[in-house]
């Protein structure tokens, strides 16, 4: 089984991080989105994955090649026109008989993906949601997908696509992608995904769902926190230097310098990071970056960042200084 991993987006909303670094490239609980998501794959022996990268996708190739033995093919995609465009420039890739994952590359879920890879019909991962218009949602009829719409002004339902498609027929799934770029047919300016699928569903393809309440949303700094809340609930990693306290869970890289400070709860500090003189809670310390004599809470310092002084809550970019000794 091959997966199908989109990572073109900008991530806009994550700013100042990914003015120098790509989103699915932030670290959470110890390691790259991306990272999440591909050690997902590989417990479900899935070792075969096309990503479309985009927005600097060069960073994203390197990072995949250092650390993963997966058979991965990088597609760029030049021009960002919506979802269902994004698999479509991928469609050399998709084999004929081959079941497909397509998987977002800007969440992390918590979720058995053998519910979905084990399936007779085409199944697509669902969450109820309290607000339903900022997702695509599913309609259901005798168990199976009746209708998909995205992002609806008056929803009938409140099952939430999460961004998790097992596609049982991708023979059918490529002839309806063609269908939308042939005859341009937009939703919202953009090709859709979800009309593609309403596509297979309306020549009779079968589509299922499956539960996912695992589901972490990492776009905004708020929810990439909370991500971090969770994935470390339960999985701390760390080894306590003399003169330190750390106050699980957290995660502390290995190579991480930590003196006469107070780290956790809910605090990742990443590989080659240093925190001296400081208290740190609820927040992700990035590669390489210098936290002295400061206490933080619920912030996000940035790679190679240097921060001094008595802060409470920072969000900020990579190679940043910022000094209040």
């Amino acid at each position: 089984m091959k997966a199908i991993i989109p990572v073109a987006g900008v991530g806009t909303r994550l700013r100042p991080h990914t003015y120098t670094l790509p989103k699915v490239l932030l670290n959470v609980a110890g390691k790259p989105i991306l990272g999440h998501i591909l050690d997902a794959l590989q417990q479900h022996n899935i070792d075969e994955a096309t990503i479309i990268v985009g927005y600097m996708g060069d960073l994203v190739e390197d990072y995949v090649r250092r650390n993963y033995s997966m058979n991965v093919t990088f597609i760029y995609q030049e021009e960002r026109l919506g979802l269902g465009h994004s698999i479509w420039i991928a469609r050399e890739h998709i084999t004929d008989n081959e079941p497909l994952l397509i998987i977002l590359g800007d969440t992390i879920f918590d979720v058995d993906l053998s519910l979905a890879t084990n399936s007779r019909f085409s199944t697509l991962g669902v969450k109820s949601v309290d607000d339903p218009r900022r997702f695509g949602v599913v309609e259901l009829e005798k168990g199976f997908i009746s209708r998909l719409i995205e992002k609806p002004e008056n929803p009938t339902t409140n099952l939430a696509l999460v961004g998790l498609y097992f596609i049982n027929n991708p023979t059918l799934l490529v002839d309806s992608l063609q269908t939308l770029i042939d005859n341009n047919i937009r939703t919202r300016d953009e090709y859709q995904l979800t009309d593609a699928l309403q596509m297979m569903i309306d020549k009779g393809e079968k589509f299922t769902t499956f539960p996912v309440e695992g589901w972490y949303d990492c776009g905004k700094p708020e929810t990439l926190l909370s991500t971090n809340r969770y994935l470390l609930d339960g999985k701390s990693t760390y080894k306590t230097p003399e003169g330190v306290v750390i106050i699980p869970p957290a995660f502390v890289a290995e190579n991480a310098i930590i003196e006469r400070s107070v780290i956790g709860p809910y605090t990742t500090v990443a590989s080659g990071a240093t925190v001296i003189d400081s208290v740190v809670r609820d927040s992700i310390i990035s590669d390489g970056a210098t936290v002295t004599a400061s206490t933080l809470e619920q912030s996000i310092i940035g790679n190679n960042a240097i921060v001094k002084g008595k802060f409470s809550r920072l969000n900020v970019g990579d190679s940043s200084e910022i000094d209040r000794s």
